[in-house]
């Protein structure tokens, strides 16, 4: 038998109090929480992991302030173009989007592709074709739109640049995500990873998100969700890299966790990661300034943070 525990993100990047408004902070962690909560009540009816980051990430896809669904950030000519990946450890079995336009939820999406097709990826229109024929619900534009990622897309624009969410005028570091991982009852792992990319992206980019075992992934040892530089995370393969090091060198979740960030801080990549292992054990590394993130444990205490101390 499991411990069950689940732990969120909401993307790690460029944070500091001093660009936070107490307003906006208690809306971030709001956000957390009821993604915390709808995962949570998933788990304490013995629901699947499966289940529960299903439901965790729906809520932060939904929630306009973090870079996934709703809240997604604007290509180069003004679209929002979302990728999400969702795992079963225990089954192995995988799904996962990249490319997609106006679905509502794109993390519901790749589970379905997991489970009713025998693909794992699917991208660009033959997605949003899959998502119709799955009567998948979607959004018109204005759905999508916010007016602080507009303004994200005005500024990298005039800038010439491109980035990620969390990333500051003066400190454009290319990061943001939103993800969850889960334990549940019966000691099965999951995990989920949804993203809206780059703001002012062109050329049809695709990060780590929904690439399994960059962004995402879990087995019997652990469970994994990544945000941050995703070229980084690609070339190093991180998420699996935590469950290898786990597999063949015999570490904790903890120590796994941390090696692989800290081989990434190495190669000067940024980012962070949320994992939870079969015992309940959660570990939420992370080297840029900060990380939205909580977890609730096994035994039911629920944490939030932002700020890196």
């Amino acid at each position: 038998m499991g411990k069950p525990a689940l732990a969120v993100h909401g993307g790690a990047g460029t944070i500091f109090r001093s660009e936070m408004t107490p307003e906006l902070e208690v809306e971030y962690r709001k956000g957390i929480e009821n993604a915390l909560r709808a995962g949570w009540a998933v788990l304490q009816s013995r629901g699947s992991s499966l289940d529960a980051v299903d439901a965790a990430v729906r809520q932060l896809e939904d929630f306009p302030l973090f870079n996934a669904g709703r809240g997604s950030v604007f290509t180069h000519d003004g679209k929002n173009e979302m990728d999400a990946a969702i795992m079963d450890g225990h089954s192995k079995k995988a799904g996962a989007v990249a490319f997609v336009r106006n679905v509502k939820n794109p993390i519901g999406l790749a589970r379905l592709v997991m489970e009713r097709t025998e693909h794992v990826l699917l991208a660009g229109e033959g997605a949003i074709l899959f998502a119709e024929e799955m009567d998948v619900e979607l959004e018109d534009n204005a759905y999508f739109y916010t007016e602080h990622r507009w303004k994200q897309l005005e500024e990298a624009i005039a800038a010439g640049r491109v980035q990620l969410d969390h990333a500051g005028a003066a400190h454009p570091k290319p990061i943001g995500t939103v993800g969850a991982v889960s334990c549940d009852v019966n000691g099965h792992l999951a995990a989920a990873t949804s993203t809206g990319g780059m703001t002012n992206k062109k050329f049809g980019r695709v990060g780590d998100t929904p690439i399994i075992g960059a962004g995402t992934y879990a087995d019997e040892f652990c469970a994994i969700s990544c945000t941050g530089h995703g070229e980084y995370f690609m070339t190093n393969v991180t998420a699996f890299d935590v469950a290898a090091r786990m597999r063949y060198k015999g570490l904790s979740l903890e120590q796994a966790a941390k090696e692989s960030i800290d081989h990434l801080t190495s190669l000067e990549g940024e980012g962070g990661m949320i994992a939870v292992d079969p015992q309940g054990n959660i570990a939420m590394p992370f080297n840029s300034e900060g990380m939205y993130r909580g977890s609730v444990n096994s035994n039911g205490e629920l944490m939030i943070a932002i700020y890196n101390d």
